[in-house]
């Protein structure tokens, strides 16, 4: 299984200053892309990633991707962590599922749909028809403040 490394989007810090997020209640999605996204220049699942980047609906994939749960209130001596509680996992059917590479984390409850990060598996993945992919990231540290 490929290792997954987690990048933040430029753009979230910023988010985070002027109020877009509310990590404590806003609905955080992973969409699947088969492209490396643009770490300083994304902003937005609706204009950079759904358009071009987003593997296309169907086989076990659902547009728009799967909802994740996020344990937001780890908050302990002054230090905040957001912290992925789940593990998602997709299955092809009834064909194969396109290729795809990176698992792209954005908040859906947002206006602009803001991008937060994204986990990089390294190498694009085709799931054959009733193979499953597990996203591994339960208990995955998404950002921390101190």
């Amino acid at each position: 299984m490929a290792t997954l490394t987690f990048v933040k989007f430029n753009c979230f810090v910023e988010d985070l200053a002027e109020k877009v997020h509310n990590l404590g209640s806003d609905i955080l999605k992973i969409c699947l892309s088969n492209t490396v996204p643009t770490v300083a220049t994304d902003t937005s699942y609706a204009t950079d990633i759904a358009p071009a980047e987003e593997i296309v609906n169907g086989n076990g994939y659902v547009t728009t991707g799967a909802f994740v749960t996020i344990a937001s209130s780890s908050q302990t001596g002054g230090t905040y962590s957001l912290v992925v509680s789940t593990d998602i996992s997709w299955t092809a059917t009834p064909a194969a599922m396109p290729p795809f590479r990176c698992l792209v984390l954005y908040n859906s409850s947002a206006v602009g749909t803001n991008l937060i990060g994204y986990w990089d598996r390294g190498s694009s993945l085709i799931l054959g028809i009733g193979e499953t992919y597990l996203a591994d990231i339960s208990g995955t540290t998404v950002i921390q403040f101190a």
